[in-house]
């Protein structure tokens, strides 16, 4: 196995995180110390909270959080720290002692490309999220209007190669995905099915032309992130070979 392959087969935490920061993007942002902080329409959590990036001792912790708590302010929305095994030592305990409390654990599961990716002639590779795909979207979980807003200026903010998967049945938008390639990672978001069309095997269709794509730019590894509590996915992913990596959860005052 080349060096490249290897390092693509098996990427660590902090290259996760950054290919997810990409593939997520959001128009404010505050480097404080070892985090991210970034803010967009108040929808995706990633796009709205603060994200660290190195797990090492802070002495600074206390007054960091505070000053990230006022970029928030600032923007109007309330404050979300993201917590993954990149956290400094003794952040959840100061953030609790604040009141934070956890909510929305969450799984960043990660594979080879070459196990399910497949090209499929009936996905179309869209270079934004048109109409159609909007539409299939708004059938999926937690697609409040905020959500909404931030997907449709993606294409303005993204800065690596993106498709928007959209798959047909007799004419009708029936599933969708996202997909990003960055380097040779892939990161897979936003996949859905509707109702109609659930149970046809149109959600793994749609992640294997979603990866042939992808791969076609160059990637070899795939990451996504799904809840704990979506056992439907979670089936889904399991069966093309994406496996857990590490896990999150967001910590919110209140």
């Amino acid at each position: 196995m080349s060096a490249a392959l290897a390092s693509a087969a098996s990427p660590d935490v902090l290259a996760l995180e950054r290919a997810t920061l990409t593939a997520v993007p959001a128009p404010r942002l505050l480097f404080e110390g070892g985090f991210v902080a970034r803010s967009f329409a108040g929808g995706t959590g990633r796009a709205n909270a603060a994200c660290p990036l190195d797990a090492s001792p802070d002495p600074d912790l206390p007054a960091r959080i505070a000053r990230i708590e006022a970029f928030y302010a600032r923007a109007g929305l309330r404050c979300r720290f993201r917590s993954t095994p990149l956290d400094p030592p003794g952040l959840a305990t100061l953030l609790a002692a604040r009141g934070y409390r956890p909510h929305d654990e969450s799984l960043v599961i990660g594979g080879a490309l070459a196990g399910f990716a497949a090209t499929d002639t009936a996905c179309e590779m869209l270079a934004g999220p048109e109409p159609a795909w909007m539409e299939v979207l708004a059938t999926a979980e937690h697609q409040v209007p905020a959500r909404r807003a931030e997907k449709l200026r993606m294409p303005d903010l993204l800065g690596v190669p993106a498709a928007w998967v959209l798959l047909r049945l007799a004419g009708q938008p029936a599933a969708c995905a996202f997909v990003t390639a960055d380097g040779e990672l892939a990161g897979l978001f936003d996949l859905a099915v509707r109702p109609a069309y659930r149970r046809q095997g149109l959600g793994r269709r749609v992640m294997a032309a979603a990866g042939a794509w992808a791969a076609a730019q160059g990637a070899r590894f795939a990451f996504a992130q799904v809840a704990c509590t979506n056992a439907a996915s979670l089936r889904l992913n399991a069966g093309l070979g994406l496996t857990e990596r590490y896990r999150y959860r967001y910590l919110l005052p209140g």
